[in-house]
Formats: structure tokens, C-alpha cells, sequence
């Protein structure tokens, strides 16, 4: 009976796919979270600050000045700070409308799917990790080199080399400590870890501001006169180079969208903190790196301690030691900001049931998750232990890089995806329907909505992420389908031709032919054609404390460049991405996709609502109605629980078999 088993194997897949793809719904309460909302404005910007100005201003500075980019290593950094800020608009969005732990996997889980979501949640633990160990390194390294290599040469006495190509020289021990001090500061609660960071930081920032204030007053313009190559001696290319390298300066804006959980008013916190963050670095930098090639050569700058060495070239010696003290504070911060976002992306996903429960368990005293830190901070210490730092940090790139693509997708498709009038007037931000909530409007023609509704509101739920009346004729091309589908499929489409486009352009040396650029053409026409289609639909008209502007447009910007600099990654980092995801979608099919909350069906999600007694606190996911449960739930899977009764093959069919 090959038929049969035909529709038996595609019945199966077809479950398989929707738990692939299913989402998750978010109503109810969304501020109510068993951890500790207790972060102001400044705490979160200061987080923010923290984790991204740290080892990279003291030494990726004058790294690219000296090899790449001269004294324009400040347009290196304005370049990849614009790029760095069209990522950051698209999570400080989705830090108004999901205010949740998990950042890039909570904003992925709600507008895309449940596979993504595990996709980027995975991604985000690399980075996190391999960011707080690199970090260790660094923090290391630079303490071992003011000690003039004592701590190395000791090290070595007693342990000896490790003559592995995967590792580092020898096993460093004092960034093991590091990485587990920083873990006991976090264990003490999110507040108390919050004032030693703003502490840190503001000292590192004042630092930062003396080194600025000494390189203008010894400033001496003759280092960019012609003589020493003028302002762009590397040229464009140059500039574009150290763009790539300064990307990475960056990194660690999204410990402001981990934080969403444990902020008192996120919808107001969140976009402030990003741009003010963004602001307060992007400047600092550019201005660190106009004040160092002032000072001295570019061709003179030491590019393993370059503003020691040009504080000494200039006499000012005892700079050097505020220099010192300020990189140290600029370290840890990093480091406390790695550790405190790595917990609370295991715990978002350990309370979805794709990791495992114990992730998700809260410390009633501190509340956070303690055990969940533990593991966070033992296994980043382990890893600064072994691994060098120059093969971490280009192991850490690409799931970042992947991360901020998806989100700036996820973008677009929010926006053009119908949402129901809030229902809750406790929080300030609308708030997305369920799935299930969407196919009974889509199939009535109505919002689904349990009360009344303006005759405004009605409409604006019908029109979104349906043509506009101007672009009537694209019916039959983008027509007859789900509001927003149009718009998911134009996003896939953009981004796998964005990615053909630059793969083509890098792998491509020179052309040897008009008909080698063929491809390009056609992939670019593809991408403006998905960008018009995607302008013809009509927006959500959704009031937010913070909307990225020129939507679809920023954010596709945001997921060329990403893509861009994703594919000039190395061929050997590719390979390390491929084996962590190798494991990573293991654990998912073996474990997450079997014990995802969103699979518990009615049975489950009622126990969870039912746990609050009669009067329920709608905790986020929750179900508020029980008159509405069917319709929240029972189409989790495909098949609703009518379909599940039906059988796979018919009698008739069977009857026909039969000889």
C-alpha cells in the first residue's frame, strides 16, 4: 500500500513541520515575571556602556589604526557603529512590544517560529559565552603583560605547554578565577551587581574622557599631514576593513534587551537605553581614535598597549596608570555584562520547555536563576581556561552577526502583521494575538476581539498586511492569501538573495564577463522587486513607546550588511558554527520539540491558568478565558483535535485496495 504510506509519512511531516513553525502567542499580563523588576533608565543604559566599551577600546583601537585604517579609523568606527545602530533600532522595538528575557529568541519565538527561535536562542548562548571568556582572556592578558609576562612564565614552570592547535599556549588559570568572581558578584542579585557595574563604568568612562581630554591637548597635526600618509593611508578599502574589524566594538547592545525582564518600565527604558548607549560609545570611540593618531604616528602606535605607549611618547607617563585602572574596569564590565544576559537566555528558553526545567528554576531570595548562573559561569571558565582569545573572538562573531539579521527580518514581518486591539490597559504597549486568534479572524472577516471595538479599529485590523488601494494591481501576485503571508514570503526571499548577491560578489575575484554579472542583476532585481512588494502592504498602525523608522527599509539595510559581513567570515569559523549547531539541533529534535510548552495542549496550559485559584494574575502566555481555550489551543498543531480523530485513509479507499 504505497499510498498509504505515503500519506501516513506525509501526515507525519506535516505535524513535524507545524511544531517547527508554530509561535508563540503572547497576551495576558506580559509584565508579570517572577524575576526582580528593580532596573531604572541608567542602570540599563549603563549595562549597555558596559558591556560593549571594554578590552575593545584599549586595544582594538590601535590595532586598526596601525594595520588597517591610519588615522580614518575613526570613519571605521562611524561606519560600523551606523551599521551596529540599525540592529540595535530593530531590538529596541521589540524590547517595547516583548518585554521578556531571551532577547533576539524571545522577539523570534513570537514572530517567526519555534525552530528560528531555538536557531538564534542556541546562537545567543555562543555568544554569550564565548563573549565572557574572550573577555577573561583579555582581562588576563593585559594584567600579564603590566606584570611583564610573570604570570605566563609561572604558569608555565608548573603545568607546562599545551601543544594543541585548538588551544591556548597553556592553561590560564587566572582567567578561570575571573570568569567565577564575576559569577559570585552576579549570584548576589540583579541590583546589587547593577551598582558595582555603574560604579565600574562611570570610572571607566571618566577614563576614557581624560585619555581624550590628554590626546588634544598633545595633539600634533602634523601626524596627518602628508608626510605620514595623510588621513586615509590605507584608503577606502582600509576604511572598509577596519569597519568590519570595529563591528565587533559593539557587540553587546543586546544585554540591554536581555534585561527587558528585570526593568521597571521597559517600554520607556528599553529605546532609551539603546540610543543613548549607541550614542555615548559610538562617539567615544571615534573620539579615542582621533585622539590617538593626534598624538602620535600611526606608524608609531604599539598595537598592544597603543594609549600607554602614546602617553609615553607625549611625556605623560603617569596617564598610563589611569589607563591601566580604566581598562581593568572596562573588562569586568564587559565580562558582568556576558555573564548576566547568558543565564537569562537559558532561563527564557528552559521556561519553553526547549531546554532543560532546572534552567528555569528562580532563587526565591535573589531572584535569578542561580543554578542556571552557576552553570553560565562555570562553563565559560572552563573555556577561558583552554582556548586561546584570537580563536574565540572570531567564534563568536558569527552567531551574533546571525542573530541581528534575523531580528532585523522579524522586524518586517511584525510590522505587517495584523494585532488585535490591547486588551490590557495595564500596560502601555499592544499586545500580539495568538495563533489560533488569527485564523478565526482571517476566516470571519472580523478582529477577534472580546469586546467591542471602534468602527477605526476594526478597519485597521482588516487593512494590515493587506495591499494598499493604490497597489490593487499586484493582486494577482501577492493577492488571495493571509494577511502579512505576502510579507513573510518577500522577507525569506530578500534575505536568501541578499545572501546569493554578496556570496557571488566575494567568491567572484574579478569578472571575466558582461554575462558574469548576470547573477547580480537578476539577484538585485529580485531583492528591490521583494522591497516594493513589501512597500505596497499596509503597516500596523499599532501605537508604540518606540517604532524603528522607514520600515521595511532600515531594517533591510540592517540584514544586507549583517549578511555581508557574515559571509567574509573564514572558512575554518563556518566549520566550528556548523559543529555547535550540529549539536545544538540534536539537542532540539531530541529534546525541545518534545517538550515545548506550546505542545502541552489543553491539559497543560489549563493546569498553568488554573494555578493562580479563582482570581488569575494572566501571567504572560497564559489563558484568560476558558471559554476561549479551544480556540486559543486547540489549533497549536495543525490538525485541530477533531482533525486528530480522522482517519488517515478513508474505508472507501481501503475498500477499493481490497482484491
Amino acid at each position: 500500500m504505497p499510498g498509504a504510506r505515503h500519506k501516513i509519512l506525509g501526515h507525519v511531516l506535516s505535524g513535524f513541520c507545524h511544531k517547527m513553525n508554530r509561535r508563540k502567542p503572547l497576551y495576558g499580563d506580559v509584565m508579570d515575571t517572577p524575576l526582580n523588576r528593580c532596573l531604572t533608565t541608567l542602570d540599563i543604559t549603563l549595562l549597555g556602556v558596559g558591556h560593549m566599551v571594554g578590552a575593545g577600546i584599549y586595544v582594538l583601537t590601535g590595532t586598526v589604526a596601525r594595520n588597517m585604517a591610519g588615522p580614518a579609523t575613526a570613519l571605521s568606527f562611524l561606519l560600523a557603529g551606523v551599521t551596529s545602530t540599525l540592529a540595535a533600532l530593530c531590538y529596541a522595538e521589540f524590547g517595547t512590544r516583548i518585554p521578556r528575557a531571551g532577547s533576539a529568541y524571545a522577539y523570534t519565538y513570537v514572530s517567526i517560529g519555534e525552530f528560528w527561535a531555538f536557531i538564534i536562542g542556541w546562537n545567543i548562548v555562543l555568544e554569550y559565552m564565548i563573549g565572557a571568556a574572550s573577555v577573561a582572556r583579555a582581562w588576563s592578558g593585559y594584567l600579564n603583560a603590566i606584570l611583564d609576562n610573570s604570570i605566563s612564565n609561572a604558569t608555565i614552570s608548573i603545568t607546562g605547554e599545551m601543544h594543541e592547535t585548538l588551544l591556548s599556549k597553556y592553561p590560564d588559570v587566572l582567567a578561570f578565577l575571573i570568569c567565577i568572581v564575576a559569577s559570585l558578584i552576579l549570584a548576589v542579585g540583579v541590583k546589587t551587581s547593577a551598582y558595582i557595574n555603574n560604579g565600574l563604568t562611570i570610572l571607566n568612562l571618566l577614563v576614557i574622557t581624560l585619555v581624550i581630554f590628554l590626546g588634544f591637548y598633545y595633539a600634533d597635526p602634523i601626524n596627518w599631514s602628508q608626510k605620514n600618509g595623510g588621513f586615509m593611508p590605507y584608503g577606502v578599502s582600509g576604511v572598509l576593513a577596519g569597519a568590519a574589524t570595529c563591528f565587533y566594538a559593539f557587540v553587546g547592545f543586546d544585554s540591554i534587551s536581555a534585561s527587558s525582564e528585570e526593568a521597571k518600565d521597559p517600554s520607556r527604558s528599553i529605546p532609551i537605553a539603546t540610543i543613548l548607549s549607541m550614542a555615548v560609545v559610538a562617539f567615544g570611540y571615534i573620539l579615542v581614535a582621533l585622539a590617538l593618531t593626534l598624538m602620535v604616528s600611526y606608524k608609531d602606535i604599539n598595537p598592544d598597549a597603543a594609549l600607554p605607549a602614546a602617553l609615553g611618547a607625549v611625556h605623560a607617563d603617569w596617564a598610563k596608570y589611569a589607563v591601566a585602572v580604566g581598562a581593568v574596569c572596562g573588562m569586568t564590565t564587559t565580562l558582568l555584562g556576558s555573564l548576566f544576559s547568558l543565564p537569562r537566555c537559558l532561563y527564557a528558553m528552559s521556561a519553553d520547555g526547549l531546554l532543560f526545567g532546572f534552567l528555569s528554576d528562580i532563587n526565591n531570595k535573589s531572584q535569578i536563576p542561580i543554578s542556571n548562573l552557576i552553570i553560565s559561569g562555570l562553563s565559560s571558565a572552563l573555556i577561558a581556561l583552554f582556548f586561546d582569545l584570537e580563536k574565540l573572538v572570531e567564534f563568536m562573531s558569527i552567531g551574533t552577526l546571525l542573530a541581528y539579521t534575523i531580528v532585523s527580518a522579524a522586524v518586517i514581518i511584525l510590522r505587517y502583521r495584523p494585532v488585535p486591539p490591547m486588551e490590557d490597559k495595564n500596560f502601555g504597549i499592544p499586545q500580539l494575538d495568538s495563533p489560533c486568534d488569527r485564523e478565526d479572524s482571517s476566516a470571519t472577516g472580523t478582529p477577534a476581539t472580546d469586546g467591542g471595538s471602534s468602527s477605526s479599529e476594526m478597519f485597521e485590523a482588516l487593512t494590515v498586511g493587506r495591499l494598499r488601494a493604490q497597489y490593487a494591481w499586484l493582486e494577482p501576485l501577492a493577492g488571495g492569501r493571509a494577511p502579512g503571508a505576502a510579507v513573510t514570503s518577500c522577507v525569506y526571499t530578500f534575505t536568501a538573495a541578499a545572501a546569493a548577491l554578496c556570496a557571488h560578489n566575494h567568491f567572484l575575484a574579478e569578472p571575466y564577463g558582461l554575462w558574469v554579472l548576470l547573477p547580480d542583476f537578476t539577484l538585485s532585481f529580485i531583492i528591490i522587486a521583494c522591497l516594493f512588494i513589501i512597500w505596497a502592504h499596509q503597516q500596523s498602525p499599532a501605537r508604540l513607546p518606540f517604532r524603528v523608522p522607514w520600515v521595511p527599509l532600515l531594517p533591510a539595510a540592517s540584514v544586507i550588511l549583517n549578511v555581508e559581513l557574515m559571509i567574509n567570515l573564514n572558512a575554518l569559523t563556518w566549520a566550528r558554527f556548523a559543529i555547535w549547531m550540529t549539536f545544538g539541533l540534536l539537542l532540539y529534535f531530541l529534546y525541545g520539540i518534545h517538550h515545548s510548552k506550546l505542545g502541552e495542549g489543553v491539559t497543560g496550559l489549563l493546569s498553568r491558568s488554573a494555578s493562580g485559584g479563582g482570581h488569575h494574575s494572566g501571567g504572560w502566555g497564559a489563558v484568560e478565558k476558558t471559554s476561549a481555550i479551544a480556540r486559543r489551543v486547540g489549533r497549536f498543531a495543525r490538525g485541530s483535535k477533531g482533525d486528530d480523530r480522522k482517519p488517515i485513509i478513508c474505508d472507501d479507499e481501503l475498500s477499493r485496495r481490497e482484491p
